[in-house]
């Protein structure tokens, strides 16, 4: 996630594999670097497209469409621990749509016998692979299920349940936690909730002692489980807390915030950089992390285009790139997703991708990967 990605436990260690292996040329110079492949969920049919994505060259031709697509506007998506699965949570029944993948979109896997209630709006594999949650907009708001390679049977809800609308959820590095941000439009403002993980809910979490806002819209763990991430809908838009099974006291706000409400957050693969994507210029914001905010990176030189929205946020699985999904509601002819080379801060923009996705892209991620 967006924000929730699949790094979750200990994985970036696969993407690593072959770093600085395969010998070829990229438009950065050097050697061709480990290729992955990345994944955009969006509003327009066909709901998602995946390109194969290598750090130094950038995108390859886009795969194949799925012959079932999602049923609606794609919300988030995210590959499984193993990068043989791919999950798109979208807004209309079932809600939940997964594929195997392999370099190409497989037969959709039978939908779960007992679907989200609402329009999906987030999706995280549990760090083994072993669990799929969806996070969605009608009560109880977050529904688990067993995951091998199909849908098992849904998991009682927890108690109590998140007290609104979810939007994202995201397991912990150690797979024994979960984290589900939502709304709340009177105080107390609990806009998160973290329950114990072990093949079901266990006991919620008590709330953090400082609350972030009326409503959450991204969250994820740092990759040492550590730090937990929230971004939501007013000043400072990003709130950061220590995580040690609770929340602990909520670091200081950086000196320079995001410039509007915060959408999606993610972790560098090292742990040593938090970016947010957020209304407003310049749409995605980075900082050192190190048990607290360093100075902002600057921004970007080239920013995304005709754009009022930052939307999701992404590393490649060996840091080397960061990807930024955005959409503006005049615009929706123009290509919206844009990925930067990242060495302590943004470097050189890539081309945009020969089939663009136009409009309304939501979350984005990279495989563990290119299968």
């Amino acid at each position: 996630m967006l924000g929730n990605f699949w790094f979750k436990k200990e994985k970036p260690l696969l993407g690593l594999i072959g770093l600085g292996g395969g010998v070829g040329s990229n438009l950065f110079g050097g050697v061709a670097e480990a290729p992955f492949d990345m994944a955009v969920a969006h509003f327009t049919s066909p709901y998602v497209s995946v390109y194969p994505w290598t750090p130094g060259s950038g995108f390859g031709t886009k795969y194949a469409d799925p012959s079932t697509l999602p049923a609606g506007d794609g919300q988030n998506v995210t590959f499984s621990p193993d990068g043989a699965d791919l999950a798109v949570a979208h807004f209309n029944s079932p809600y939940i749509s997964v594929y195997p993948w392999s370099s190409g979109f497989g037969t959709k896997y039978a939908d779960p016998s007992t679907p989200p209630t609402g329009g999906g709006q987030n999706v995280a594999f549990s760090p083994d692979g072993a669990d799929i949650a969806v996070a969605h907009n009608s009560s109880p708001y977050i529904s688990v299920y067993p995951w091998s390679s199909g849908f098992g049977t849904k998991y009682a809800n927890p108690s109590p349940l998140p007290l609104n609308h979810a939007d994202a959820v995201a397991f912990s590095p150690d797979g024994a936690d979960i984290a589900v941000t939502h709304g709340r439009w009177d105080p107390p403002y609990i806009t998160i909730s973290v329950y114990a993980w072990s093949s079901g809910f266990g006991t919620k979490y008590s709330d953090p002692s400082t609350l972030s806002a009326e409503y959450s819209m991204g969250c994820c763990f740092s990759p040492d489980g550590a730090d937990l991430a929230v971004v939501h809908d007013n000043s400072p838009y990003i709130s950061v807390y220590p995580w040690s099974s609770g929340f602990g006291t909520k670091y200081a706000d950086p000196s320079t915030t995001p410039t509007g409400i915060g959408r999606a957050v993610a972790f560098s693969p090292d742990g040593t950089v938090l970016a947010v994507a957020h209304s407003g210029y310049p749409y995605i914001t980075a900082y050192p992390w190190s048990s607290g905010f360093g100075t902002k990176y600057s921004d970007p030189s080239t920013l995304p285009t005709a754009t009022s929205v930052g939307r999701g946020v992404a590393f490649t699985p060996d840091g080397a790139d960061i990807a930024v999904t955005h959409w503006d509601d005049s615009s929706y002819w123009l290509p919206s997703i844009s990925v930067y080379r990242w060495s302590s801060g943004f470097g050189t923009k890539y081309s945009n991708p020969s089939t663009p996705v136009n409009w309304y892209t939501m979350g984005c991620c990279f495989s563990p990967a290119a299968a």
